[in-house]
């Protein structure tokens, strides 16, 4: 499994671990993005010694690889521009605090689950250097990337509310060899960035992992665009994964179906389609 080719997988969000590894095997998938959500860390319900070896052994019989884990906040939001601003990643001042020490708490979750990836989106970087929040945001980055080397792992940041230009200037200044790229080409369209396929020319060298997820740009400015099933938006899938091969990238394809209010049976079907349409063009 771990030699496959551009291994299919899922983004996977809930509280319980074992129920989610439980979705992932019935969708047919080998790898997976486990999005738990911030009810369950630090651990309390789940987290005992027992229950994470429980973890480990379902996810070793099931034949499944934990590729990432995603970091959420408590009281995140993604109703609008403003509202992400305000409430999911690293810029808000009042809540910036916390909301590292939680990503602290992913990390440490991580370590015990063998997992060496963890992603986040950190929040709106600022274009320009000389703004004190950009250099906020680089110290609170490099003291989550110097935390999850003690862990061996690697602190992957998520593509769309920037230009790539932006991003990779930000890993570049934030200068540390475990900071990454997970690069979700439809966040790019629904932040109204610029082309997603194109953007991997400047942020290939940093991908290490890819969110399989569709969408179109937004009808009016400062809005954000509307998310759709794979194939049924404005990525081009067949030429992302054709630019995804040239740069040299063979991890997984991670699908990802979050739009807010889709019914259970909708994201089933919405993600097996996914699943046919990235096997027939990988």
């Amino acid at each position: 499994m771990d030699n496959e080719y551009m291994p299919i997988g899922i983004v996977v969000n809930g509280e319980d671990p074992l129920a989610l590894l439980d979705k992932v095997r019935s969708l047919g998938m080998v790898t997976c993005d486990l999005c738990i959500l911030p009810i369950a860390i630090p651990p309390e319900k789940y987290w005992s010694k027992d229950y994470i070896e429980l973890v480990k052994r379902s996810a070793r019989e099931k034949g499944i690889r934990v590729t990432s884990l995603v970091c959420r906040f408590i009281g995140e939001s993604y109703l609008d521009i403003a509202t992400i601003k305000h409430t999911v990643g690293l810029l808000n001042r009042a809540t910036r605090e916390k909301a590292i020490r939680r990503i602290f708490s992913y990390s440490d979750l991580a370590d015990k689950l063998g997992v060496k990836n963890l992603q986040a989106h950190i929040g709106f970087i600022p274009k320009d250097r000389s703004d004190p929040e950009y250099e906020e945001l680089i110290e609170a980055v490099q003291r989550i990337a110097d935390f999850c080397k003690e862990n061996d792992q690697s602190f992957a940041l998520e593509t769309g509310q920037e230009t790539a230009g932006t991003l990779v200037k930000f890993v570049k200044d934030a200068n540390r060899p475990n900071i990454g790229v997970n690069f979700d080409p439809a966040n790019m369209l629904l932040y109204d960035m610029r082309d997603p396929v194109e953007a991997l020319d400047m942020l290939g060298k940093y991908v290490i992992g890819v969110h399989c997820k569709d969408g179109k740009r937004p009808e009016r400015k400062g809005e954000l665009g509307e998310e759709y099933p794979l194939g049924k938006g404005d990525v081009d899938i067949k030429r992302l994964l054709d630019k995804l091969k040239k740069i040299g990238y063979t991890g997984p394809l991670t699908i990802e179906r979050s739009l807010p209010g889709l019914t259970e049976s909708q994201w089933i079907t919405d993600v097996l389609e996914a699943k046919h349409l990235l096997k027939r063009l990988r």
